[in-house]
This record gives structure tokens, sequence and C-alpha cells, in this order.
């Protein structure tokens, strides 16, 4: 069946609230390659959007998964709780930053991570207000909404958001935001807006993911972490995109001198499979009553036994260190270019977790149109991309941390074809 007919029918059946970045149906996956209904093949920069940093399909994550399918494959661990929930939980508590005693709880998706850190946060603090930051991501639902930092297309048309939110600039020196004026709006919101003592915490992505790729500067996260000491707020890392070797370590925190007192992940934690978690201190995780946290398929079986997997694989097949390299060489051919591609703006991203932001030529007012005309162009020859950014003009760079060498070189090659043709048709 042709995609176009399988885009009528998506359209016929599918509300048009779940957008597509292509128009490519999977028929199967490997690695880093996805082959359509149609059978073209694709060099997959996506990942569904960071979710296997270990690949598609790896063969111990498959395995793993089938195993635990001879076994059973539901029972809610509130009910009947089983051994890998909690040698899952003991492993995130070993490997997560931060020299304390932790626990943490399994849930679905990295939106309810989110709401369930802060419903923690909320309850260990006896506080109700949060900060989170422009630019940031932290889900679609209201409280995920409330804390995003981008109106289209998250917040567009859904009414009014949870309350007790707020919001401050991210620090970006591209776009002429430093860290001294991040810090110094923050404290213009304490005596403007909320008072610090009804703060129970700031969250903010290490790097942040639809906002653009933009690290946060070490110097940002050591202010925010006196911050929360000195006010008694918690600092929650974000770690939904970030966590499971994609930026050259386990976690993008272990990248700065400070920890975070809850952390929240999901994405590449189970290697395609569902599953998200929080981590944190110890006695801020106990602050909620039993029955207070958890959720029907939280810690799903499955998930579980790939999480355990994709741990191991990450451990076993040095991933970190393999991301540093990939992420490397990805960077040094986007350098090349930068005097035959003028829109070049800016190349970042630490470890594996790269972006080139495009500004236009001649205004040097980002340019969301450059960017999807290199998207759309590498599709086209067989690379799939993802853009971002608050002005749409960034793209980045989230494929396997595992790609085989040819195809990750041959991937390359479609980009540098993608980025100059693109150029010469400006």
């Amino acid at each position: 069946m042709s995609a176009a007919t399988l885009t009528d029918r998506k359209n016929a059946a599918i509300s048009r609230g779940v957008g597509m970045t292509t128009q490519v149906y999977a028929d199967r996956a490997e690695n880093a390659e996805i082959w359509d209904k149609e059978g073209r093949r694709y060099i997959d920069f996506a990942s569904g959007i960071a979710v296997v940093n270990t690949g598609h399909r790896h063969p111990r994550v498959i395995a793993a998964v089938k195993d635990q399918l001879d076994r059973f494959t539901h029972t809610c661990h509130q009910v009947v709780p089983y051994e890998n929930y909690v040698h899952l939980a003991e492993r995130l508590n070993a490997l997560t930053p931060g020299d304390f005693a932790k626990k943490t709880i399994f849930v679905t998706t990295g939106a309810e991570a989110v709401e369930n850190a802060v419903k923690i946060a909320r309850a260990a603090t006896g506080r109700s207000a949060v900060i989170a930051f422009g630019g940031g991501f932290h889900g679609r639902t209201f409280m995920g909404m409330a804390l995003t930092g981008k109106v289209v297309p998250y917040k567009v048309g859904f009414g009014s958001m949870p309350s007790d939110v707020f919001h401050a600039p991210f620090p970006v020196p591209l776009h002429g935001v430093s860290v001294e004026q991040s810090i110094a709006a923050l404290k213009k919101l304490f005596a403007a807006d909320v008072d610090p003592q009804r703060v129970a915490a700031i969250i903010i992505e290490p790097v942040q993911g639809e906002g653009g790729f933009y690290p946060a500067p070490p110097a940002f996260l050591k202010a925010l972490r006196e911050l929360c000491d000195q006010h008694g707020m918690l600092l929650i890392a974000d770690e939904v995109q970030t966590g499971f070797a994609r930026t050259g370590k386990m976690f993008a925190m272990d990248h700065h001198e400070v920890a975070p007192d809850l952390i929240t992940m999901a994405k590449s934690l189970a290697g395609g499979f569902p599953l998200a978690a929080v981590t944190g201190r110890a006695e801020i995780m106990d602050a909620p009553g039993p029955g207070g946290l958890g959720g029907t398929y939280g810690g799903n079986p499955l998930g579980i036994a790939a999480a355990h997997a994709v741990l191991d694989v990450i451990a076993d097949e040095d991933l970190c260190n393999r991301a540093n390299q990939v992420g490397s060489r990805l960077k040094q051919r986007l350098e090349s270019l930068r005097d035959k591609v003028p829109e070049i703006a800016d190349i970042r991203g630490p470890g594996f977790m790269n972006a080139v932001e495009f500004n236009d030529a001649t205004t040097k007012l980002p340019s969301a149109d450059f960017a999807n005309k290199v998207r759309l162009i590498a599709l086209d020859k067989g690379l799939i991309l993802l853009t971002c950014g608050i002005h749409g003009n960034v793209i980045r760079f989230l494929a396997p941390i595992t790609i085989q060498d040819g195809v990750f070189s041959e991937a390359l090659d479609i980009l540098e074809a993608s980025m100059l043709e693109a150029h010469a048709a400006s």
C-alpha cells in the first residue's frame, strides 16, 4: 500500500492534533535503519525522538523482552510486585548523579514523570509554586504544558494552564541572554511575582530539547543550586531527552559539579518500550503517603526487562565513549561546511546530542525555512532529520549511539549534500 493511501486513511481516522514529521510508514527497523511499507530504506537520525539510543531492536533488549513475555506481562506492581522493578530502582539509585541515599518510582511517560516530580516536590516542601524556563519542554499534560516554555503548538487553543507556574529566561548567549541576566531575571521574579518561600522547585533541562539543544552553562546550574539551597527549593533535572549516554555521560547532569534533588527519565530508558522514572533524595521521595504515587501501568514488566538490558548494553558497549566519538565526527563535518553554507549560525551539543542552527545568510535572522529545506531534501535522499527550537531554525541530531560506522558515514554525506543543495536554492 502506498504512503499516499496510508496518509489518506490516517487523515480520515486520526485527529489532526497528532502531527507527523514525515509520511514514512515504518515496516521494519534495525539499529539505525528503517524500511517503509514500500521497501525504501532510511537512515534514522531521529531515534523516535531520542528513544532508541541503543538502536532499533537491539538483540539484547529484544531477548530480555521475549524472556519476560514467557513469564508474565502485567500484574501491576502495586498489587503483585516483582523483583525486576526493585532491582531496576536499585540500579538507577546507584547510577544517577548525587552522593546521597536515593529512591525511585516508575511510571510510563516523560510527562508523567514530570507530573510526579512536581507532586513529590510539593509534598516534600509544603509549597506549591514551580519555576521553569523559556524554551523548555516538559510534556503535553496540563502541568507539562504549563511548565513548557513554548506556546505553538503545545499550548495554543487549550485554555488556561495550572496556576503557580512561573518562567524565567534560559541563558543562551547566542541570542543575547547571559547567565547573569537569567539569574537577575529569577531574582526579579522573586521580588515582583512569587515569594521564593512559596516555591517548591525549579525544573530545568540540562540541555534543552525541543527548545533548541542549548546546553545549560555550568555556572548557571551552580547558581541555581545555590538559589535552591538558600531558599529551601528543590532542583529538578528533566533528563527525559538527555539521559542514558546521549550527552557522552550516563546523565547530562554528570557533566556538572552539582546534583539535582530529583531527576526525571523516560525515552531511551527502555530502548523503545514505554517506561519512565523519577529518582531523587530518599527523604524527598518518601514525602507522599502510600498510594499517593503510582499508576496501573507504571513499571510495566516488559519495560523493566528492556531497561535492564539497555543499562547492560550502555556499559558493555561503552556507549558514553561512543557518543563522544560519533558526536565529535558529526560536529567536525558540520564545521567543515561553514564557509560553504553561510546559513550556519552555530554548531553545538555535548556527546551525541548535537544541533546546527541556521540563520538567513542576508538578514542574519533565524531561518526556519532553511532548516526545513535541509530536512526535506535529506528525507528525499533517505535521511530522517528533526527540527526544533523556538524559532524552528535548528536541526537536532539523535541517531542511535550504536549506529554502524559505514551507515554513519553515508548519513554524513547525505547531510552535507542536503545542506549544500538547500544553500544553492536559497
